[in-house]
């Protein structure tokens, strides 16, 4: 299994179990994770969920080895957005990341050790809420394979730290440690390295003792609607033809060792 699954009351635990590979993301991963979300949002017994990382880390992005590959050709053609889709809450459509175009209507908070960066910092924007170690790092890690963002982040990275912010850390992918994060507005709890789940799991279980019909309007009024975000995660969808014309071949420099252990890391 590449994720597991535990509930705790009425709160789910998402964990991505690939310590290995820094739990980078590959397709079975994906789906697993796509699935994962799509049943706790229909479960009545649940209210909260939160999504995190095994071995010291959240997420490291898509597996570049399997974009390299070519193994991870035929999910990323499931996941291609076609330019009728036109509500993201009546038309599940699952990411290459997994959830990143779920609307659920409960709340999700990210636990984040060690590296959110690139797919995995995408993953990280698509939940309500984040809480990170002191230790955590953030980065558009992806900048210098050529891998384009198309899992939201284009669209949620400026609602959360504004555009000029935004700009700043897509354009350079520069690494962004947990206190600028906090700054900034991307992480909203930082607490001491190790404690990232638990204090998660502390605020889910806050949030499942509220009123849920209430806490859920609210929550929704705050969000993008499903028309609005899927019109501007097609606009997104569209930067995929860079991952033929640069994104595959900066994957093969990935794999095949360059930059490992470099200024990102």
């Amino acid at each position: 299994m590449t994720i597991g699954i535990v509930d705790q009351g009425r709160v789910r635990v998402v964990t991505i179990t690939r310590p290995d590979r820094r739990n980078a993301v590959d397709p079975a991963t994906a789906e697993a994770l796509f699935e994962a979300f799509r049943a706790f949002d229909a479960d009545d017994r649940l209210s909260v969920a939160v999504l995190t990382g095994a071995g010291g880390d959240f997420c490291s992005g898509f597996d570049l080895e399997a974009a390299a590959s070519g193994d991870a050709r035929a999910w990323i053609a499931r996941c291609a957005i076609p330019e009728d889709w036109a509500d993201a809450a009546r038309e599940p459509l699952p990411g290459p990341m997994g959830p990143t175009r779920l609307v659920l209507r409960k709340p999700v908070i990210a636990a984040i050790e060690g590296h959110a960066v690139a797919g995995g910092l995408e993953l990280a924007l698509w939940c309500d809420m984040r809480v990170a170690a002191e230790t955590a790092a953030f980065g558009v890690y992806c900048r210098r394979w050529g891998v384009p963002l198309i899992d939201g982040g284009t669209v949620r990275l400026p609602r959360l730290v504004g555009e000029g912010r935004a700009r700043d850390l897509i354009l350079t992918g520069r690494r962004v440690p947990a206190a600028e994060a906090h700054a900034i507005g991307l992480v909203d709890r930082l607490v001491p390295e190790g404690e990232a789940l638990a204090a998660a799991l502390a605020l889910a279980e806050d949030l499942a003792r509220f009123p849920q019909g209430c806490l859920r309007a609210d929550r929704a009024s705050v969000g993008l609607d499903g028309r609005e975000l899927a019109r501007r995660l097609r606009r997104e969808w569209r930067s995929i033809e860079v991952l033929e014309t640069e994104g595959i071949a900066g994957a093969a420099r990935f794999v095949a060792g360059a930059g490992r252990g470099g200024a990102f890391d």
